[in-house]
C-alpha cells in the first residue's frame, strides 16, 4: 500500500503555480491543454476518492478533460480534493475487494495504483507544460514502475498508455516511467 500523500501534495504544489495564461499551454499528454489536464486531475481526484470508499456514485463515467468545466475556485478546491484522495487511500479497506473507477470494475489494490500513477505521471505532464521542476518520492516511482511496466509491455486496445518510448535501461526512474506511458522524457512545449 503505497502512500498517495507525497504525490497528491506535489500535485497541489504544481497547481498553485499555474497561471491563467498557462491554461492553454500544450502538455505531453497530447489530447490535453494544461487547463484540460487540470480538469482531468479534478475529475480523477473525485472518482478515485469515491473508488477508495467503494462509493459508485462518482465512478461510472470515463475521464474528464475539458478546461471550460473548471470552476472559478479550482485553485482552492483541487488541493482539498487531493488531500481527501490521499486520506481515502490511507484506509487499508480501500485496497481490498472490488471497486469501480471510470466505469471500469477493478480490484481496490489496482485502483489505488492507478490513482497513484495518475498523480505522478500527470504531475510530470503539468510540470513540463508549465515550466516547473518535477520531483517524486522513490516509493511512488517504484510502485508506478512496477504497475505500469507489465501493462506497457503488452498494451491492449483499451490501454490507457501510449506506445512506450525507448530510453536507456539505466535512465532515471522518472524518465523510464514516463517513457513507459508513451511520453518523451525530454518533452518541452
Amino acid at each position: 500500500m503505497p502512500a498517495l500523500k507525497p504525490a497528491a501534495d506535489r500535485m497541489a504544489e504544481l497547481l498553485a503555480n499555474v497561471t491563467d495564461a498557462q491554461l492553454t499551454a500544450p502538455t505531453p499528454c497530447s489530447e490535453y491543454t494544461a487547463g484540460d489536464l487540470i480538469d482531468h486531475i479534478s475529475g480523477l481526484s473525485l472518482a478515485f476518492t469515491a473508488a477508495a470508499a467503494k462509493d459508485r456514485s462518482l465512478t461510472g463515467q470515463g475521464p474528464s478533460g475539458d478546461a471550460s468545466r473548471l470552476p472559478a475556485d479550482w485553485r482552492t478546491l483541487l488541493p482539498e480534493q487531493l488531500t481527501a484522495l490521499a486520506k481515502a487511500w490511507e484506509d487499508p479497506a480501500a485496497w481490498e475487494g472490488m471497486t469501480q473507477a471510470g466505469g471500469i470494475e477493478l480490484p481496490g489494490a489496482v485502483a489505488g495504483l492507478v490513482a497513484l500513477d495518475e498523480l505522478v505521471v500527470h504531475g510530470w505532464d503539468l510540470a513540463k507544460a508549465t515550466g516547473q521542476p518535477f520531483t517524486c518520492d522513490e516509493e511512488s516511482l517504484a510502485a508506478c514502475l512496477e504497475f505500469v511496466g507489465p501493462a506497457a509491455e503488452n498494451p491492449g486496445p483499451d490501454s490507457p498508455f501510449g506506445k512506450p518510448v525507448e530510453v536507456a535501461a539505466d535512465a532515471p526512474a522518472l524518465d523510464r516511467l514516463v517513457a513507459l506511458t508513451g511520453r518523451t522524457p525530454t518533452w518541452h512545449p
